[in-house]
């Protein structure tokens, strides 16, 4: 088979791990895109599995890259925030991102905590089922300190917060009843639906206005997510519309057709809202066409 069609058909799959890695499109691209050059360059006659042999070059690029942008994040202006890859009535899943379409978000950003070789061990074996032999020759570490480094990536990533997997039926119905309740101004419905330990972040990208820091709990949620939906959800050209942000029930903040944010949330395990995300840094929402958006 040739080398090209080789690469072509590994590369959603490489995509989907250099985006889980890096949590922004452009950065897993060029990930891959490095890693096509190395392919290129290779003596294929000794390569016995190019699948692996992809694998293991693209996770060690992405780990790279990860540190590079750690130190760049430092310097983030307000909470960084992974990229969305939204879907509309528009905007069907591009061929490239349809195995990392299911990357929920909330997951994608606990893993922010991890290091970028615990971060690499925990999506190899659990997203990819990679054998610790595997992961062993990929990370340059033994079978048993990469036992370890899954290990504690998954404590890490549990003790985050909000739960990963939530039936899209219950997100829906949460977007529905809090929207609902805060574009009428009920603050005691807005705030029953918060979790006491709930989190919403917001990322502007120094741009665009969004909250500077974490906000916590109900008092200081509500009265900002009422007067957001409030004041946009009545303005002129101004619509809040469904859509599918990484696989999931999310609302589409659209000013003259054009994307102005993304927003979802996550339940805690009581049912409550725990985790809200609103993506506002216009570098991550270029490409999103919402005309009409997904019912």
């Amino acid at each position: 088979m040739d080398n090209t069609v080789i690469f072509q058909a590994e590369r959603p799959r490489l995509i989907s791990l250099c985006y889980r890695m890096l949590g922004e499109r452009a950065a897993a691209e060029d990930a891959v895109q490095d890693t096509y050059l190395r392919w290129a360059q290779a003596d294929h006659a000794v390569i016995a599995d190019p699948a692996a042999w992809l694998t293991r070059v693209a996770t060690r690029i992405a780990i790279d890259a990860l540190r590079s942008a750690r130190a760049r994040r430092e310097t983030y202006v307000g909470p960084w925030l992974p990229e969305p890859l939204v879907v509309t009535a528009d905007q069907p899943v591009e061929q490239d991102y349809i195995l990392a379409q299911d990357c929920n978000l909330a997951l994608l950003w606990a893993m922010e905590r991890l290091d970028a070789t615990e971060r690499a061990a925990l999506i190899l074996r659990d997203v990819f089922d990679a054998d610790y032999s595997d992961l062993a020759e990929t990370l340059d570490k033994s079978e048993a300190a990469c036992r370890q480094l899954v290990s504690r990536a998954r404590r890490r990533v549990q003790d985050a917060g909000p739960r990963f997997e939530a039936p899209a039926a219950q997100v829906s119905d949460l977007i529905a009843r809090f929207f609902a309740a805060a574009a009428t101004q009920d603050f005691d419905r807005v705030k029953s639906l918060l979790s006491p330990q709930a989190v919403a972040l917001s990322d502007g990208g120094a741009k665009v206005r969004a909250a500077r820091r974490p906000l916590n709990g109900p008092m200081e949620i509500a009265p900002v997510m009422v007067a957001i939906t409030s004041k946009y959800g009545t303005a002129d050209g101004q619509r809040y519309v469904p859509c599918h942000s990484n696989g999931a029930p999310a609302l589409l903040h659209l000013e003259g057709g054009k994307p102005q944010s993304v927003i979802t949330l996550m339940p805690d395990a009581n049912g409550q809202i725990g985790w809200i995300y609103m993506m506002r840094a216009p570098a991550k929402l270029r490409g999103i066409t919402g005309q009409t958006a997904l019912a």
